[in-house]
């Protein structure tokens, strides 16, 4: 497996094999970090601002994660697409989000070993620990946890439209959206 991705084109067809609904190649010249994406997470919707070291503030100013991609010059984006009953299908919303993250770890894992500086930004906030020892310890696995693609200020939908990935897949979907940096 690990011949695979010397390829950069065959790792699409890795991160399909690990169980991924669609995958691409991602030229990280096309990651913007926006504030309007941060100011986003300030709202705290989501209620976890200023609750672990992956959402903000804990995982950086905006310069900070514009300063821990900018060693990188392409990546590949993964998608896990769930089909609901229903617009309301709070069960398999949960069941995707829960699939895609087993994936996001496991795929993290083998490309871990080919890319040791991976910098892996997922969906939604890191799941790693049980408990975050945000604010009061460091991080335990500060090469392992990660932050979301909001979290970095990206704006999910442009990135997978500037790299040929659809991000929305017709009427009653959920799609869960991640990347990893490589080199």
């Amino acid at each position: 497996m690990e011949n695979m991705i010397t390829d950069r084109n065959k790792i699409t067809e890795l991160a399909k094999a690990q169980g991924f609904s669609q995958a691409a190649l991602l030229d990280c010249r096309t990651i913007e970090l926006k504030p309007e994406v941060r100011q986003m997470c300030e709202a705290n919707t989501c209620h976890m601002y200023g609750k672990c070291w992956s959402c903000p503030p804990g995982c950086g100013s905006l310069e900070t994660c514009r300063e821990k991609i900018a060693g990188y010059r392409y990546g590949v984006l993964v998608q896990t697409t769930g089909q609901l009953e229903d617009d309301l299908d709070g069960e398999t919303m949960m069941e995707t989000e829960a699939l895609h993250k087993e994936h996001f770890y496991a795929f993290e894992r083998v490309l871990r070993k080919q890319y040791p500086d991976i910098l892996a930004i997922g969906a939604g906030c890191c799941t790693k620990c049980a408990e975050c020892t945000y604010p009061d310890e460091p991080c335990r696995f500060p090469k392992e946890a990660f932050s979301s693609m909001e979290a970095y200020g990206m704006v999910v939908t442009q990135i997978c439209q500037a790299n040929g990935l659809a991000y929305y897949y017709g009427p009653c979907t959920i799609t869960y959206t991640s990347c990893y940096l490589l080199g």
